[in-house]
């Protein structure tokens, strides 16, 4: 009996569609270049998001530079669309700007319920600056 009763479980485990894996993508296209050390106040980059957990409707995005993990450049909170997509200039955060050679920098997005809501998901994107 138990065998039955493992075997259906399985197959019905096995036959479910699993959740698309919540990723986003993003590019520097149109960031001023900075190599000062000096970060500016600049527009987010469009940030195509894939994968939403059912019950999103807001996402927090928060740049961090690998190279230099305490600097706080921030990051912003947005309503997401159907689609995926956030455009730029939807929130301002402090731009990649190291002061020689290139950085890492990571983009983490949280999924949420709403603003300040219950975490659905979290999803990472890495890029060096300058490319």
């Amino acid at each position: 009996m138990y065998k039955v009763l493992f075997g259906a479980a399985m197959a019905a485990f096995l036959s479910t569609p699993a959740a698309a894996e919540f990723k986003f993508s993003f590019d520097w296209s149109g960031l001023k270049l900075c190599t000062t050390g000096s970060p500016n106040t600049v527009a987010n980059p469009r940030f195509k998001v894939s994968g939403l957990p059912a019950g999103t409707t807001a996402v927090q995005f928060k740049l961090k530079d690998l190279d230099v993990p305490g600097y706080n450049h921030g990051g912003g909170w947005v309503k997401i669309s159907r689609d995926g997509t956030v455009p730029a200039n939807s929130f301002k955060y402090k731009s990649p700007c190291p002061p020689n050679g290139k950085h890492t920098y990571e983009w983490t997005a949280t999924a949420r319920t709403k603003k300040g809501g219950k975490k659905l998901a979290v999803a990472k994107a890495r890029r060096k600056y300058p490319e």
